[in-house]
Parts: structure tokens; C-alpha cells; sequence
């Protein structure tokens, strides 16, 4: 792995399985293993960061192709892409501070050729199979699946938490 590229690391499930809500939960406790956590989510929704009215909101609307906000605890860069029809993954990775992390999870995206989990609850009504592909190196239920990669409790972030660890203890 070159000095300037962070693993990547899926989180797929169809909508409603819970992706969100396990990341929260994740997230915090890969930082108390001492692993620093980039995400990258993708949404299908023309989504807004900024508030109408600020400033910011107003000088990206007049115009400005790509728009920073800095404060002392945080900055966002905001970039307009009208002309984008399909989002590119590693590029928006490539926008990471590799210096500050060492692994960046990617909720969505699922059509990517990455490592992924594969999170599958019965009860949403869709089938297993419409999220599995070679990339999937896990799948996290809450019920046991038959499958040939490592099965994962979805409603046990430690668990989840530990073997996103060993994953990544691998990719370097």
C-alpha cells in the first residue's frame, strides 16, 4: 500500500438494516483501539451541508465553485458538481489527510470493487444474495447465514469493531 493511499473498507446493506446506526456505534470503539476513522457516505439525495441565510450558504449559491468554512475546531470544503453523474470513489478518498488516518469506511457505494461488510437483516424483506459479491469479506446478521466468509453478530459493535481492527491490521 502506497505511503499516500488509506485502506478502504464497505459497509453495504440495503436501506433500513441499520448501516447508520452500527457506524455510530463502531466508530467509537475503533477510536478506543487507536484506530483513526475517515467515512465516506453516500447519499441519493440532493443534499445541503450549509444553512440558508449564513454566509457561506449565500457566497456558494452566488457562485463560488468550491466554498472552505474554517473555524478552530473544524473546516469543511464544499464543491459544487453539477456535471457529475457518478461519484468517484477513490477520488473523494484521495481528498483525505492520509496523515490523520489510517482507514476510511465507505457507507454505500456498494457497487464498488472494495473490501466490504455486508450487514442483512431478514426482516427488511430483501434478499441476501442482491448484496454479496467477491468484495464482501464479512457478513454481519442477526441470524446465521451459510456463507464462506467470516459471519459477524450485527448487533454486537465490539465484535464488528474487532475484526474491522484485524481487516485493517492486514491491509498494511
Amino acid at each position: 500500500m502506497s505511503q499516500n493511499t488509506l485502506p478502504l473498507l464497505g459497509i453495504t446493506a440495503y436501506s433500513g438494516t441499520g448501516k447508520t446506526t452500527l457506524l455510530k456505534k463502531v466508530i467509537p470503539l475503533l477510536r478506543q483501539r487507536h484506530v483513526r476513522v475517515g467515512l465516506i457516505k453516500h447519499t441519493h439525495h440532493d443534499m445541503e451541508i450549509d444553512t440558508p441565510g449564513k454566509d457561506s450558504y449565500e457566497l456558494r449559491k452566488a457562485g463560488a465553485d468550491q466554498t472552505l468554512v474554517a473555524s478552530n475546531q473544524r473546516w469543511a470544503l464544499m464543491t459544487e458538481t453539477p456535471e457529475c453523474n457518478d461519484m468517484n470513489l477513490n477520488y473523494l478518498a484521495s481528498r483525505f489527510d492520509p496523515t490523520s488516518l489510517d482507514l476510511i469506511l465507505v457507507e454505500g457505494f456498494k457497487g464498488e470493487p472494495i473490501d466490504k461488510i455486508a450487514l442483512f437483516r431478514s426482516d427488511v424483506g430483501k434478499p441476501l444474495n442482491g448484496l454479496i459479491d467477491e468484495y464482501v469479506v464479512a457478513v454481519a446478521s442477526d441470524e446465521i447465514i451459510d456463507t464462506n466468509v467470516p459471519q459477524l453478530d450485527i448487533n454486537n459493535p465490539d465484535q464488528v469493531a474487532d475484526y474491522i481492527v484485524s481487516w485493517w491490521q492486514k491491509s498494511q
